[in-house]
């Protein structure tokens, strides 16, 4: 059995912030969920979240993760003290304790099963992640024999400048058996520079303990500041890009593109630059995004355009073209071989297949039927001041330019509405509708100018 221990107490000062550090989102995810994403090859039978500043935000912010335990630690001494909290909840606990940082986000799955199953093969009372790093200011130093046996940890500040050449350092993620460590908890002291506990001193008290490096250093990189915050966005951004070109996805220009790692991409789809993709979206084969192109939340179908347009929770099906200058939000659903042309906002809309709405048009919570064209300028008007209303519209209708259909209304099929028509009521099949003001005109009038007036007097 596997129980993980997440540390996950502290605020973070120096993020400069309210909210807890480990919430801030790096790609999509706040930093702990990223942290319990790492646990996915290991599935642990117990998962404890130990919490401290704003732990409410935190425990609200993880209720959607079933069968996590929540551990407080309203005084944050060490990382020592840490982990003697979840003594009461692991009394008859049997197994092995994995203890990750909250903080520390870019781990991948096969790093801790690595670490996993090196501490159960080698039955080691403790095995710890370490690292190679070209720079190690900051960090713990580990010293080992050759058989990677740990023989001391020195924290960063407590080294000397000796010690402080070596640049094998620990990664802050540990397992132990819990029995041996359970033990040995009590024992710890506050006795260095900063009156903390460290869940380091463990290895002072326990044999045998081994390191286990891991192949790549940014894998165990810790976000304390929202400079490392962002460095850890770059090294994330890089593996999604050379994972989805390497599955047959051509990003133009890949340092102008952001995607986050919850999207999905199928082969020979194309990112053109300064195109961001977000959520939980889906593109499927053949499409071409972007450049200057934001995808949020939205399913993409196959063989789809969108230039330098915006869609946000919505669906767009295959052979659709979208932009440039479009806006998708509100969950609207287009259908096949569509047409949303330049400066079209749809919200809350259903288009049926081959309907076009080509330029300048609002359509707010409407149903469009299949083949309807909406002429240039075309507006629902679905708000009355105090509720939203909706517009259906027919198969094959046509709206002239400027028309403004006023909701709540229906439009049967195989209607023509005149330009400028501002329309109340609702229109059955095979129709013209004509709701505008009848041309007048006055031949030979002219407005009379200031010396006119002057030569009348």
């Amino acid at each position: 059995m596997v129980a993980v221990a997440i540390l996950a107490a502290g605020r973070g000062t120096r993020m400069k912030s309210h909210l807890p550090k480990v919430l801030h989102s790096l790609g999509g995810r706040s930093l702990v969920e990223r942290v319990l994403q790492s646990l996915s090859k290991i599935n642990p039978t117990r998962q404890l979240v130990i919490v401290g500043y704003n732990s409410e935000l935190v425990k609200n912010s993880l209720a959607h993760y079933p069968g996590l335990e929540f551990v407080e630690q309203t005084e944050q001494l060490g990382t020592g003290h840490a982990v003697q909290q979840v003594i009461p909840y692991l009394q008859d606990f049997e197994g092995d304790l994995l203890v990750l940082n909250g903080d520390v986000p870019l781990l991948r799955p096969e790093t801790l099963e690595l670490l996993l199953k090196t501490h159960q093969k080698e039955q080691n009372a403790a095995t710890i992640l370490t690292a190679h790093l070209p720079d190690a200011k900051g960090y713990g130093r580990v010293f080992c024999n050759g058989n990677n046996i740990v023989t001391q940890i020195v924290e960063d500040r407590d080294c000397s400048p000796a010690q402080k050449q070596n640049r094998r350092i620990n990664a802050g993620v540990y397992c132990f058996q819990w029995s041996r460590l359970a033990q040995v908890l009590p024992q710890l002291t506050s006795s260095n520079d900063q009156k903390e506990y460290y869940l380091t001193d463990a290895v002072n008290y326990l044999k045998p303990v081994m390191a286990v490096d891991v192949e790549d250093y940014e894998e165990i990189l810790g976000i304390n500041d929202r400079k490392q915050l962002a460095a850890a966005y770059d090294i994330l951004q890089t593996r999604v890009k050379e994972d989805w070109m390497r599955a047959g996805v051509t990003l133009i220009d890949p340092d102008s593109i952001t995607i986050d790692d919850t999207v999905q991409l199928e082969p020979d789809v194309v990112i053109e630059p300064q195109t961001h993709l977000r959520g939980k979206t889906s593109i499927q084969t053949g499409s071409r995004i972007g450049p200057g192109s934001l995808i949020e939340n939205s399913s993409i179908g196959e063989s789809v355009t969108i230039l330098y347009s915006v869609v946000s929770d919505s669906v767009v099906q295959a052979n659709t073209r979208i932009g440039p200058y479009a806006h998708l939000r509100g969950h609207a659903q287009v259908g096949n071989n569509c047409r949303i042309g330049n400066f079209v906002e749809l919200k809350n809309s259903t288009l049926g297949d081959r309907t076009g709405v080509a330029h300048l048009s609002y359509l707010g919570d409407a149903t469009l039927g299949e083949k309807v064209n909406v002429g240039a300028g075309t507006i629902t008007a679905n708000y009355d001041g105090v509720r939203k209303h909706r517009t259906i519209i027919g198969d094959r209708t046509k709206t002239g330019s400027n028309s403004v259909l006023v909701a709540p209304i229906t439009i049967g099929s195989d209607v023509t509405i005149a330009a400028g028509s501002t329309v109340t009521e609702d229109v059955g099949d095979d129709a013209l509708v004509i709701a505008r003001s009848r041309q007048v005109v006055k031949p030979g009038w002219r407005l009379k100018s200031a010396s006119d007036a002057e030569n009348k007097a």
